[in-house]
């Protein structure tokens, strides 16, 4: 009887394939005895082995898309990306000490012609200083290299979906480290870091993500951050140190909500409005005591709105279930429209339209509506399933909304809800409008310039910006175009030099 060679052994294609799944399925298919049905069953059960010893012994990551499916994968192991980071930090040349320089009585010097005065602090706030996506400040570059722009400067990022804000030559933004949420201070123009501060929490989420959301509000040399866990604090700008801190679940005694407190604080006179699970909260900017609690409800991802309509000025807001005007003085509700989305996700960004309207869209199949406020309240102009933005908000450009209709680029006229094209597959990204164009960062991380006119979709420009899922909104001061991700973080050069 012919002695059966050992590779050929069952014991041989248990071991194989427990250590090495591909020898494994070699080891199988050189099995004569074996019947082709098993081998394919095989073949399958070892493939499955296989994808687990990626996930447990090679750092295998699978990250969901926009529409809730594993899009992403890498192998990025989380312990070695955040040693990545430290020695990045560690690498750059620490700050220079401030100089002190002896008071003495001058005279004021001429004011020179030549001489511009510095520019005022302008990206603040989420999404920009009216938190509509809308640059103003200069004139961008109209035509980019075909190679794409170069980076000012690139670097590894923390983790988290919250994008910049802007002031006196910094970007900050919230990443999370390890097992804390950490506020950070760049120099704008080289990406140095200049402070950080931490506070332990470590929000995770298998279908959103992990780590913190809501993107941090300057205002008069201080900074406003909230994390995912309802931490929120206020630092001083120049060095990072508290001034105060709260948290707006346990004031308010709320559970948090499904994907985390992800609403920018709100700026409202001596106050910052913050979202909580069951209520706005607002607080004393400068003590952090509380002021008051508004709208005993569940509340959702979207940042409120100070906002003047209908010749009202109001917090426009979006719980789980409307989209309402509070007024700012006795926060009373001064209209609401019924906005219920599945599972609850009303995450975009209301626009407003003119003196007294407001354009609103959600994912999920939901769609959009055209309100008009008045002082019989609130009437709906038009509403359809032209525009359906899941966490993504539109811009507005010449009576025309552009937005990431479920992924996919589209144009609605903003007064009659009529469709004038769609057109350019960018994912779950985010857009940006700037001297009449759309900038635009991609679900996979790159950005992209397209022409905001509704005779058509005009892609004038498009390069690989950062690597990995990007869901973070950009940001742009300066003539400088700020993006960040989980993994990565970079800044682009695209006003015009003045």
């Amino acid at each position: 009887m012919e002695k059966r060679a050992w590779y050929r052994s069952g014991a041989a294609l248990v071991a194989a394939t427990l250590v090495l799944p591909p020898a494994g399925l070699v080891l199988l298919w050189l099995r004569p005895e074996t019947r082709a049905l098993r081998k394919v069953l095989g073949t399958l059960l070892i493939a499955a082995i296989g994808v687990a010893h990626l996930f447990l012994f090679y750092g295998l990551r699978a990250e969901m898309g926009g529409e809730g499916i594993p899009r992403f994968f890498s192998f990025r192991r989380p312990e070695k990306h955040y040693a990545a980071l430290e020695q990045s930090r560690a690498a750059a040349p620490a700050p220079a000490p401030p100089v002190e320089v002896p008071e003495v009585e001058t005279p004021a010097p001429a004011a020179s012609p030549s001489r511009k005065p510095p520019r005022p602090p302008y990206w603040t706030d989420f999404r920009g200083p009216r938190r509509d996506g809308r640059y103003d400040e200069m004139e961008i570059l109209a035509n980019w290299p075909a190679r794409g722009l170069t980076p000012l400067w690139k670097q590894p990022a923390g983790g988290g979906y919250a994008s910049f804000v802007v002031a006196e030559g910094r970007a900050f933004t919230i990443e999370q480290r390890r097992d804390q949420e950490v506020v950070v201070a760049y120099q704008l123009l080289t990406g140095r870091e200049l402070w950080t501060h931490g506070w332990k929490a470590e929000f995770r989420e298998s279908m959103g993500g992990d780590g913190p959301r809501a993107t941090p509000t300057w205002r008069q040399g201080r900074i406003y951050a909230h994390g995912a866990e309802g931490e929120l604090r206020c630092l001083d700008a120049a060095t990072g140190k508290v001034v105060w801190s709260q948290n707006t679940l346990t004031d308010t005694g709320a559970t948090n909500l499904h994907w985390g407190m992800a609403c920018s604080p709100l700026i409202v006179d001596d106050t910052v409005v913050a979202v909580s699970g069951n209520s706005l909260v607002a607080y004393d900017k400068l003590t952090g005591s509380r002021v008051w609690k508004a709208l005993d409800e569940k509340q959702a991802y979207t940042s409120p709105m100070l906002v003047t309509l209908a010749g009202r000025r109001q917090i426009l807001t979006v719980s789980a279930k409307r989209v309402l005007g509070l007024a700012v003085e006795d926060r009373a509700v001064l209209w609401d429209f019924p906005w219920t989305t599945e599972y609850d996700v009303n995450s975009s960004q209301p626009l407003l339209v003119g003196e007294n309207r407001v354009f609103i869209s959600a994912g999920y199949g939901h769609g959009a509506a055209l309100l008009e406020v008045g002082a019989g309240g609130v009437r709906t102009v038009w509403q359809n399933i032209r525009m359906k933005n899941r966490f993504n908000g539109s811009v507005l450009y010449e009576g025309h909304v552009y937005g990431l209709d479920e992924g996919i680029l589209a144009c609605v006229n903003v007064e009659t809800g009529e469709l004038k094209w769609k057109g350019g597959r960018y994912g779950y990204g985010q857009v940006l409008l700037a001297g009449g164009r759309l900038v635009i960062t991609s679900e996979r991380g790159e950005v992209v310039l397209v022409k905001a006119t509704p005779e058509r979709h005009q892609e004038v420009a498009r390069f690989s910006a950062i690597e990995g899922k990007t869901w973070n909104n950009p940001a742009i001061a300066g003539g400088l175009l700020l993006v960040r991700n989980a993994a990565e973080m970079a800044c682009f050069r695209v006003g015009l030099k003045q």
